[in-house]
This record gives C-alpha cells, sequence and structure tokens, in this order.
C-alpha cells in the first residue's frame, strides 16, 4: 500500500476529472470511487486513480482555493518524444506554460505547464539523472514560496525526522547568481519518505504570492490509533490542527491522517454505515478510530 498519497480537491463533476486524467496519461487506472453525502460542502464525490504507478486520491466537493505551482507533479519520461507527446496532450486544452518546451541544463526536453484544472506538470527527459531507477515514474514537487522561500532545506530535515523509512537522497543548492530571488537556497531535493519519492525545491524567480493550500495535501494512512497520535503530533509541531483528519504543518503544507479502516468502512459499508461514520468524523479533528468503528457497528 501506497503509505503517503496526494490528494487533489477539485470543484465538481468527477466523471469528467476523471476521464480527463484517462485522457493525458495511457493506462491511468480508476481504483475506487464513491460519495458521502451530508457534508457541509453536500454530496461530495470520491475517487482512486493510478497514474503511471502513483496513486491520486480525488475529491470533488465544490470551490475551495485553486490550484497553484506551489505543488507539481514531475513525470520521468523515457524519451523526448513522450514528453513531446505528453505536452501536446495537455495543449488541446486550456492551459499556461510556467516553464516552455525546450532543452535546459539539466534535461535534454523539459517542460513546465498547468492543465485544465490548474494542476502543475514537469514532463522532463534527462537520461543522465536516470530519476526512473527507483521504478517511481512521478515525484510529488513542493515549491517554497513566499515566507517559505529559503526554507526546504528545513523542511527536508522535518520531514526526514517525522517519518520512520526516510532519507534525504540529495541537495542540490543555488549558485551565486543561478537565482533570481536571494531568499531561495535549495535548488532541487529528494526525499525518500515510506518509500514514496518526493522533490523539495525553494522558489528561486522572483518572489511570487502563492502559498501552499488545501486543493493540494498528502494523505498518510494508518494502520492503528497509535500510528494517528505520532503523525498528527509530529506534523502539528509548530503547525494547526483543522479538520476531519487535516492539519497544516509549521510551513502550511496541509496532511490528512487517516486509518486504514477507513477505506474498508467507506468501500463495504451500507449506506446507513456510511452516514454513521461521515457523521462522526466531521465532528473531529484528529481521528478517533474506536469511536469510528462504533459508528460503522452502529453502536
Amino acid at each position: 500500500m501506497q503509505k503517503i498519497t496526494p490528494f487533489l480537491w477539485f470543484e465538481r463533476d468527477m466523471p469528467a476529472v476523471v476521464a480527463y486524467y484517462q485522457s493525458l496519461f495511457p493506462e491511468t487506472v480508476v481504483k475506487a470511487g464513491g460519495e458521502l453525502s451530508d457534508t457541509p460542502s453536500g454530496t461530495v464525490q470520491m475517487a482512486t486513480i493510478e497514474v503511471f504507478g502513483m496513486n491520486f486520491d480525488l475529491m470533488t466537493a465544490g470551490p475551495y482555493l485553486p490550484f497553484n505551482a506551489t505543488v507539481s507533479f514531475l513525470v520521468s519520461c523515457s524519451s523526448a518524444e513522450e514528453v513531446d507527446v505528453l505536452t501536446a496532450k495537455v495543449m488541446k486544452d486550456e492551459h499556461t506554460f510556467l516553464m516552455e518546451l525546450g532543452t535546459y541544463p539539466f534535461a535534454e526536453r523539459y517542460t513546465w505547464l498547468t492543465d485544465r484544472y490548474g494542476i502543475s506538470w514537469q514532463f522532463m527527459y534527462a537520461p543522465d539523472m536516470n530519476l526512473t531507477a527507483s521504478g517511481q515514474k512521478v515525484t510529488p514537487t513542493l515549491m517554497f514560496s513566499n515566507d517559505n522561500c529559503g526554507r526546504a532545506t528545513e523542511a527536508a530535515d522535518f520531514y526526514a525526522s517525522v517519518f520512520h523509512d526516510a532519507k534525504i537522497n540529495y541537495l542540490q543548492k543555488y549558485e551565486a547568481g543561478e537565482t533570481q530571488n536571494e531568499k531561495a537556497v535549495v535548488k532541487h531535493a529528494g526525499l525518500t519518505l515510506e518509500k514514496v519519492n518526493i522533490a523539495l525545491m525553494d522558489n528561486g524567480t522572483t518572489p511570487a504570492s502563492f502559498t501552499f493550500a488545501q486543493a493540494i495535501s498528502f494523505v498518510v494512512t494508518c494502520e492503528n490509533q497509535a500510528e494517528i497520535d505520532y503523525y498528527w503530533e509530529k506534523l502539528t509541531d509548530g503547525g494547526n490542527e483543522v479538520q476531519c483528519g487535516w492539519l497544516n504543518d509549521k510551513f502550511g503544507f496541509p496532511w490528512q491522517i487517516v486509518p486504514t479502516a477507513m477505506s474498508r468502512m467507506m468501500s463495504t459499508g451500507t449506506p446507513e454505515q456510511i452516514a454513521r461514520v461521515t457523521k462522526a468524523f466531521m465532528q473531529m479533528k484528529k481521528f478517533d478510530l474506536a469511536i469510528l468503528e462504533r459508528a460503522f457497528a452502529g453502536e
């Protein structure tokens, strides 16, 4: 099971969202789906899709905050042609280039652009870097911008200390004259957290106003209450609790700390059981697994 999963919050129409990503990325697999009723956002649609081996949890729950470039998804392509094909697919619809398609010092073929919904993708062919050696083709990438700029090193150390199976694989710093933003320190850093590769970087361009937002979070699945308690305590240190298993860490990045049992309840439960569990967790900040299990059982 993928312990850390990107979670994307869309506005509406889950079938259209899923169909769009199936059109962009070959062999996208729909692994789960369902609805939650009687939430503050009304009826919420949920889905899990697998893109190039990476699971993404999706939700359509009405407007909240738009996606922005502080979180992007780096796709390590097997050829320059694959970069071009993926780019052409995104360009068929509304899109914005953050970095134009071309050759760069770090890649033979590369682009950074947003798709129809505003999700940021980096498509890169860089054979010398051998980014696919780990077997992970999609790498979630966090960009530390605005007041967070310059904190990527701190974040790498923090996340490596929180997760048990964790290591910092590399950390490249900007050299003199490489960045327009004097606060930026880390050009690119790679971490492995619970067997999931994640990249971090400081925003090296002109300082921007965008920051991490609830539109994209990471879900951490937990086997028991002790694990929920552990991640909740560690990740709220310097951050804050939100609601329904959500929190913001000290950098403002959102996480969801969720019991694995939740998936079982939502996939196997009757409408009445799901409604009881939904009502129970809507009243929580940190999830209480025992209360959720009792709600599922109707006790």
